[in-house]
């Protein structure tokens, strides 16, 4: 394995303390915002979703659970493994720069702090919207890169034992590479003031969530819902 795949397969070395190890209020936040703010509205019912960098399956487990046909997507065997003892999903491995599916498959794809493990996330923005269908949904959030050199100085004081891709992502570059591949943005928000680092501030960041539309920019994460435009709509907005 090269030192690219090393760093894109991080998470699957800890999958077996990966949940244990989780924090479970940024995981419920995450929940939260993928399934009430930007999928609310969504029919699920037998809709076809792509869970990308679906980890061990909690945004797998709730779509299914909301009665979405689920396929879980992960970069790592050992992640994928432990999705089938949360829910019944088709699971796929493989990367999501080049996601084994074809063209406008999926009716939604959601992606929860994935595309920043990769090499290349303008890329994988390219292909989660590439395999959905026209009037697809996507969900997905990613770190801000405003706090890139918080999380550098983390890793750096030890504070954080993380090796793999860490590519955050400007709210300007996310909107725009959602429209140029054909992407039509809806709502792009934020979430996590600042970094959940003990139960005691969580109040605060919950409070603070609410304002997540004005707040946004200099919040920890981004959060945005995409609808893959029809092919003549797309060329008309090119255009």
């Amino acid at each position: 394995m090269n030192g690219r795949d090393d760093k894109e397969r991080f998470y699957d070395s800890i999958a077996g303390d990966f949940d244990r190890t989780m924090n479970r209020y940024d995981l419920e936040t995450r929940l939260r915002v993928v399934f009430d703010g930007l999928l609310g509205a969504a029919p699920l019912v037998g809709a076809r979703l792509l869970d990308a960098g679906c980890g061990t399956g909690w945004f797998s487990a709730r779509a299914c659970a909301l009665g979405a046909r689920v396929v879980s997507f992960d970069i790592g065997r050992e992640l994928l493994a432990r999705v089938g003892g949360k829910c019944r999903s088709d699971r796929v491995q493989g990367t999501a720069l080049a996601l084994p599916f074809r063209e406008g498959t999926f009716d939604v794809v959601l992606s929860s702090e994935m595309i920043e493990h990769t090499s290349d996330p303008r890329r994988a923005v390219g292909e989660l919207l590439r395999v959905l269908k026209p009037s697809g949904l996507l969900a997905l959030t990613v770190p801000n890169r405003l706090w890139l050199p918080v999380t550098r100085l983390a890793t750096l004081l030890r504070l954080r034992p993380y090796r793999g891709h860490e590519n955050y992502v400007r709210r300007a570059e996310l909107a725009s590479w959602t429209v140029e591949n054909g992407g039509k943005v809806e709502r792009i928000f934020g979430f996590h003031l600042f970094p959940f680092v003990s139960p005691l501030v969580y109040p605060a960041l919950r409070a603070a969530d609410r304002w997540g539309d004005r707040l946004g920019p200099v919040m920890l994460n981004i959060a945005l819902k995409a609808r893959k435009a029809h092919r003549a709509e797309s060329r008309e907005h090119r255009a």
